[in-house]
């Protein structure tokens, strides 16, 4: 829904003008409502009730009331029949972009850093205090909750944040979209401190104003709570896993309240991993959102144009009417500065591993372990125990003079920590050099694997064929996805 004719006579009361900074999440003093015409509980219907949609006078305080489905004009009816007359049916032109560029959803991941065999877990929070950046809300009210032993979680984030580690980084990319306002009220430095930690096993933060719809697009599985990306999400057919379903502030008669009511729900208490894969393989979503987000899909330029140039009274343009499309967005791969613990399985010329970050206990599965460890880790002390050490040139610079030729950095690496046994320089995003303690050097190269994900399976060949000849070529296996790795010595 949206206005028209510039700001509304009257503004109610939020009780803030800014969000509250002092609140875990932004807190506008009132509960703040979710998507498409949701209400507050016993609060008048958002943007739809005579407290919005009137002036002091009683008439109504727009030429025209954009909506995007006939639902939203049943509940202006009921609501606040008085400005029923100014409603306009012209869809939704947020949604309509989407559409449009689904067609380059591959191009999305590709700058999100998903390689092939990875699925992308977008995590994403409103601004109300009871959404997923909140503390998740009570719920109490609601029968699943009730009938759960542990009752409602006072704080999801945390709870989720914990079980990213139970992912293994070569099978799951993992991204967040947190609302603008949750980012205002708190600041980036803020925001930034809560997650370091999450940021350093490879969570990336997708920019929340420009590339939120592609990361959205690109995304495989969502995790998030009532607010429009998750209704997004699932209007385009993307699994939602809902973690803050802020039944106590969405009003229950509303779509949306169908929707989270509907939606498998997060258990922040049991293991993430089969509850992602889970709704990854039934790939099921509520129907409401699909049907209910706008009433004419692809059409929402033509419409708003026809009546932005009636109210102003001149005549429209013969050029068709087009919506800026979704720009690519800026490269973010992964990049994983916590201990990496990686378990491996090593054949003839095949290697199979898995590599888990800032994993608090052993990961449970067969094959042998080795610590692979950033150069850039927030803790020294495990450079010192690391069997493998890494660290990446910056993006286009292979020959950084910060860092030395490959050769040099190893050489300095390995003199100063001891028990390691390979230092490897990420050159590329294919690509790495790795380094021994007697000098001897390699260059890998494997589309579609992480350079260190293909050092840490030279490593473990190497130490499975002591005194072997290193195969010209690997296969290394990871997340059901083989990759061909050339090995290539190094003069």
């Amino acid at each position: 829904m949206a206005t028209i004719r510039g700001w509304p006579h009257r503004t109610p009361d939020t009780g803030h003008r800014t969000p509250d900074t002092g609140h875990r999440t932004p807190d506008t003093g009132h509960r703040a409502p979710s998507v498409l015409g949701a209400d507050t509980g016993a609060d008048p219907v958002f943007g739809l009730s005579p407290e919005w949609a009137l002036a002091e006078d009683g008439a109504p305080v727009a030429d025209a009331m954009v909506l995007s489905h006939p639902t939203q004009l049943d509940r202006l009816r009921e609501s606040c029949p008085e400005a029923a007359d100014t409603a306009v049916l012209c869809g939704d032109p947020c949604f309509d972009r989407i559409l449009a560029a689904r067609p380059r959803r591959r191009a999305f991941r590709r700058a999100l850093g998903v390689r092939p065999g990875q699925r992308l877990v977008l995590l994403n929070s409103t601004w109300n205090p009871t959404s997923l950046f909140g503390d998740g809300g009570d719920d109490g009210d609601d029968v699943r909750v009730r009938e759960s032993s542990k009752g409602a979680p006072s704080d999801v984030l945390p709870l989720l944040l914990s079980r990213l580690p139970e992912l293994p980084v070569d099978e799951y990319r993992i991204a967040a979209v947190l609302h603008p306002n949750v980012w205002h009220g708190h600041g980036p430095g803020q925001i930034r401190l809560w997650l370091d930690g999450a940021a350093r096993a490879g969570l990336t933060l997708v920019d929340p104003v420009t590339d939120w719809r592609q990361a959205l697009i690109a995304a495989d599985a969502v995790v998030g709570d009532f607010g429009s990306v998750s209704y997004y999400a699932a209007a385009i057919g993307t699994p939602v896993l809902v973690a803050a379903p802020g039944l106590t502030v969405v009003e229950q008669a509303s779509q949306v309240a169908e929707f989270v009511r509907e939606a498998p729900r997060l258990d922040p208490y049991a293991p993430l991993r089969p509850q992602l894969d889970a709704v990854l393989t039934d790939g099921r979503v509520p129907p409401g959102p699909a049907a209910l987000t706008t009433s004419c899909p692809g059409e929402s330029a033509g419409r708003l144009r026809e009546l932005f140039y009636r109210l102003i009274g001149i005549p429209e343009p013969a050029a068709p009417a087009l919506l800026d499309p979704l720009p690519l967005p800026a490269h973010r791969p992964a990049r994983a500065t916590a201990p990496l613990r990686v378990l491996t399985e090593v054949g003839h010329r095949e290697v199979s591993l898995r590599r888990f970050a800032a994993a608090r206990y052993e990961p449970d599965g067969p094959g042998d372990g080795h610590l692979a460890v950033h150069e850039d880790t927030l803790d020294p002390g495990a450079l010192d125990l690391a069997d493998l050490i890494l660290q990446h040139t910056p993006p286009g610079r292979p020959d950084d003079p910060r860092l030395g030729p490959p050769r040099q950095w190893a050489a300095e690496v390995l003199d100063r920590h001891r028990s390691c046994a390979l230092a490897a320089l990420v050159t590329g995003p294919d690509s790495c050099t790795a380094v021994d303690r007697t000098g001897r050097a390699w260059e890998l190269t494997g589309h579609g694997l992480d350079p260190a994900a293909a050092a840490s399976a030279l490593l473990a060949w190497r130490a499975a064929h002591s005194g072997g000849a290193e195969p010209a070529e690997l296969a290394v296996r990871s997340g059901g996805t083989v990759h061909r790795v050339a090995v290539t010595p190094s003069r």
